[in-house]
């Protein structure tokens, strides 16, 4: 059994990014440690639940039924506080996203960045989705006054998935979607050190990939660094993290 650390902010996570992840490690087997910045039970955009708008642009039934899972485990209520953690002590890191204001909690944390670089230096399986590619991106290795990022391989939310749903819902929403005034995919280009080292995957706008189809999802693979896109890539980004924890990530596929 492997122990997965999931650092989370307070409130406004993804539901998708977190619960679907979370629900196929504990299926198989391993046990996910969830931490918040007190140690205060956390919660998700609660708009995600019950629709953005009119209903719609929110989660879908598969992974609202892995949240409500997931608020039902006691771990849930309990998790440990991020300066108590200790990188050594797990065998892979999982960074989910999110762009409710809530989210900045977590983005922007130095605590977070702190452990993000011991854990990284570790070498060990490493997931990062959407929004939580950015704490990547501000992670900055003191030996190299750079990114860790930099000279690694990634993809992130796109900044046309990011600009759509912002001009879509401002007129009812504001800023909603735009979490910090640059978007997710310029912070994170800034951070590389090739423009040859962004993938943004093909574009898709509402198919995602689900429990039994990974068509529609995309990751990008990189040693033992995997990172996707948006919800719609949760299942396989997920189940490429899990390949990582029972074969060396030098084995790993090199992309999808």
């Amino acid at each position: 059994m492997a122990r997965i650390l999931m650092p989370l902010p307070d409130r406004d996570f993804d539901v998708t990014e977190v619960a679907v992840p979370w629900s196929l490690y504990r299926e198989a087997g391993h046990d996910v440690v969830l931490a918040t910045e007190d140690g205060r039970t956390p919660a998700a955009d609660p708009r995600l639940l019950t629709g953005v708008l009119f209903g719609k642009l929110g989660a879908r039934p598969d992974a609202i039924a892995c949240y409500r899972a997931l608020e039902a485990d006691p771990a849930f209520a309990s998790p440990r506080r991020w300066a108590e953690l200790e990188p050594d002590g797990f065998d892979a890191l999982h960074l989910a996203g999110g762009h409710a204001p809530g989210m900045r909690q977590y983005l922007g944390s130095e605590v977070v960045q702190g452990k993000v670089l011991a854990f990284w230096r570790t070498g060990r399986p490493v997931a990062a989705i959407c929004h939580g590619v950015l704490v990547l991106a501000r992670t900055i290795d003191p030996a190299t006054g750079r990114s860790v990022l930099s000279g690694r391989q990634t993809t992130c939310l796109p900044k046309y998935m990011e600009r759509s749903a912002y001009l879509l819902t401002f007129w009812r929403l504001g800023r909603y979607y735009r979490t910090y005034p640059a978007y997710v995919e310029d912070e994170v280009r800034a951070a590389l050190a090739s423009p040859d080292d962004f993938a943004r995957g093909p574009k898709v706008y509402s198919a995602r990939g689900t429990r039994d189809d990974d068509g529609p999802a995309f990751v990008v693979e990189d040693g033992a660094y995997v990172s996707a896109r948006w919800p719609g890539d949760s299942y396989l980004l997920a189940r490429r993290l899990l390949a990582r924890l029972v074969a060396p990530a030098a084995q790993a596929p090199a992309a999808r």
